[in-house]
Formats: C-alpha cells, structure tokens, sequence
C-alpha cells in the first residue's frame, strides 16, 4: 500500500479493501451518519456469515497445515446503477460488512471517491498505522534476548 501525500488518490482499490477490512463498525458507520443517498441502495448479496479455513507454515517456510476456522462475513451492494461494493470482513458483524460494501462502492464512484479517500480512508490509515505502531512497541517491551556461551576447549 503506497500512500502519496500529494496526491489526492493515495490508495488503490485492492488497498482501501484491505483498509475497510480491518476498520471497526464503528469507524464506518461515522462518517456515513447523516448522509442521504439520492439513488437506492440495493443488496445484491445481503450479509452472510460463513467459514474459512485458516493455513500456516512452521517458521513461515515449513509445509502448509490447517490451523483453524474463522468467521467471516462477505456482502455485496451497488448504490444506483454504479459500481458493485464488495466487503470481506473477519468476525460475525453483518452491518459492519454491509458499510464497507457500501463505501467501497460509493469509492468507485468519481463523484464521491476523492472525497472519501480524504475524510475516511486517510484517517482510517493513519489510525491503523498508530494501532500498529502501538503494538509493534508493547510486544517489544516484553522481548527477550538469549544468549549462547560458547565453552572453550581447555
């Protein structure tokens, strides 16, 4: 993901998909608040719920193995005749995937897209960035250096 401060488009779609998918309900639902569509939102797939199957690898090298499921929630929406708004999102929250759907379609869109990509994508980024940032620092808090003694042949 590129962020150009210059320039008014800083994320491509596959990017602010990712974006939308780990934002919270509730940082979606904000700056929708409010807002009245002049064309009608319509589900071509309304929320559902279902199972993926989660793989990982010894090391990150090693041969794949199943690890587990996760819940996920995929939904679908076009506003008017635009563009189809699509949204993957972990978790159960079926309204939550439901307004990423919606800005990911009203983000294709150019009268909207380069509205959105300032007033929710960039703080969404931002916020995101920090998230991690934090993380990254307390897990490096609680780091543990080993040290191997190496004995000599006397």
């Amino acid at each position: 993901m590129t962020i150009h401060a210059a320039s008014r488009n800083f994320l491509d779609r596959p990017s602010w998909l990712a974006v939308l998918a780990r934002a919270t309900r509730t940082q979606l639902e904000d700056p929708l608040a409010g807002v009245n569509f002049l064309q009608p939102i319509q589900q071509v797939r309304a929320p559902e719920v279902g199972m993926v199957m989660l793989r990982g690898r010894i090391g990150g090298t090693g041969n794949p193995f199943n690890l587990g499921e996760a819940s996920v929630v995929r939904c679908a929406v076009r506003v008017g005749e635009g563009p189809l708004g699509v949204s993957y999102a972990l978790g159960r929250d079926k309204r939550r995937a439901e307004l990423a759907a919606l800005l990911d379609a009203l983000l294709q869109n150019p009268i909207y897209h380069d509205q959105l990509q300032e007033t929710v994508l960039l703080p969404l980024v931002l916020a995101q960035a920090q998230a991690r940032a934090q993380k990254l620092n307390d897990v490096a808090g609680s780091k543990v250096e080993f040290f191997t003694f190496v004995r000599g042949e006397a």
